[in-house]
């Protein structure tokens, strides 16, 4: 069913608030107009684009959250995250990170993604990779959208081992297994109370 433009923009606003990070594609989808007209509607409501979305509701949920670096410093935009236990990123690949002559995302840009993540959940005011073992397993290209996802494997006195999987959608295309030094300055403190 078409709707006005007023009504549509009314319900563009409702479904962005729901969902901060629907794309502009889905929306357009949704409400049966051409991405260009959510373009438009999104430009006249002053609603940011879907980049701007992630950023602003990662830096208002997680800033406080995250230890051991500053949100600005992780590589893609944080989604989700639960301090020594997992956490998701996301990661548009633009023109500034692909090669040029084959448009293939250089990898260093996927690698650092997954590292900034692994560091990013460990809950410790210093995390540092001790080690990495990695795989890429197909090229990542211009305009996709990497989904990293970290999970804390196993927790020693001053290690963490973190595994990271990233996918464009449902195919895998990073694994890494990052060994995570962390100082136990919580665990230090906590000990130094108890002796007190």
């Amino acid at each position: 069913m078409r709707r006005n433009k007023k009504e549509r923009q009314q319900l563009l606003l409702e479904t962005i608030e729901q969902n901060p990070f629907i794309t502009d594609e889905e929306l357009a989808e949704k409400f049966s107009v051409s991405v260009q007209t959510i373009r438009l509607d999104r430009l006249e409501r002053s609603i940011p684009e879907l980049r701007e979305r992630i950023k602003h509701v990662a830096e208002k949920k997680f800033s406080d959250e995250i230890k051991s670096l500053p949100i600005e410093e992780v590589i893609g935009d944080i989604i989700d995250i639960q301090l020594d236990e997992s956490a998701i990123s996301i990661f548009d690949v633009k023109r500034e990170h692909v090669f040029k002559r084959n448009g293939i995302a250089r990898g260093h840009h996927l690698f650092a993604q997954a590292n900034s993540l692994a560091v990013a959940v460990i809950d410790d005011e210093l995390a540092l990779t001790a080690k990495a073992t990695i795989q890429f397993t197909r090229s990542v290209k211009e305009n996709e959208r990497v989904v990293a996802k970290a999970k804390v494997t196993e927790k020693l006195q001053d290690r963490t081992f973190v595994d990271v999987e990233s996918y464009v959608g449902k195919e895998l295309v990073f694994k890494g297994i990052f060994e995570m030094y962390r100082s136990n300055k919580a665990k230090k403190d906590e000990k130094n109370e108890n002796h007190n």
